[in-house]
């Protein structure tokens, strides 16, 4: 403002450490977090592994100085403007968790829908019904890290899920899918069940 004066409600109260009084982060003029990313490039190793115990509150890995730098710049902006959200959150564990138990990570298979989704699918005059979790999804009172295990289970062959619960948009020429996505029962549908 040209007058000098401060409003109450744009005063920021700080405490003696010059940390605010807030514990959530404040909201910071983009040119001061690319001010302060642009100074990284020009730390020695010592000083960016000073900077990430300050910005991490842990002890540095064992990583280039290039890796140093990209995490240090993203933990600037991650404290300035909030880190990710639940549902990346919950994606990037469930990757990691698929990762762990397969080796690979097969990215067109997962699925976005909201926690709290019922799926429902009739196979052989049975209805299945799915809840979506947060971390999973649950069936017959159990928990499961995908819908593919879910779908094996349910038909005694392997299934794509998301496919077998009509979750993918364009089913391709010929696969299985579910009758209820495309209004017709399917070759493999009609041999299995």
């Amino acid at each position: 403002m040209r007058s000098g004066r401060t409003t109450p409600a744009r005063r920021q109260v700080t405490g003696a450490a010059g940390d605010s009084a807030d514990s959530k982060p404040q909201p910071k003029p983009d040119r001061e977090v690319d001010s302060r990313i642009g100074v990284l490039n020009a730390l020695s190793a010592q000083q960016l592994r000073e900077e990430w115990r300050r910005l991490y509150r842990a002890q540095p890995p064992r990583l280039s100085r290039d890796l140093l730098v990209r995490s240090l710049a993203y933990r600037i902006q991650e404290l300035t403007s909030g880190g990710l959200n639940k549902a990346t959150q919950r994606l990037l564990a469930n990757l990691g968790r698929e990762m762990a138990a397969k080796g690979a990570i097969s990215v067109a298979a997962q699925v976005n829908v909201r926690p709290g989704t019922r799926l429902i699918r009739e196979w052989r005059g049975k209805t299945h019904a799915v809840l979506v979790l947060d971390d999973g999804f649950a069936f017959e009172g159990k928990t499961y890290p995908s819908l593919t295990r879910i779908a094996h289970l349910i038909t005694g062959a392997h299934w794509s899920g998301p496919r077998f619960f009509g979750l993918n948009r364009k089913p391709s020429p010929g696969a299985g899918v579910p009758s209820e996505v495309d209004g017709f029962a399917s070759a493999r549908e009609a041999a299995h069940g």
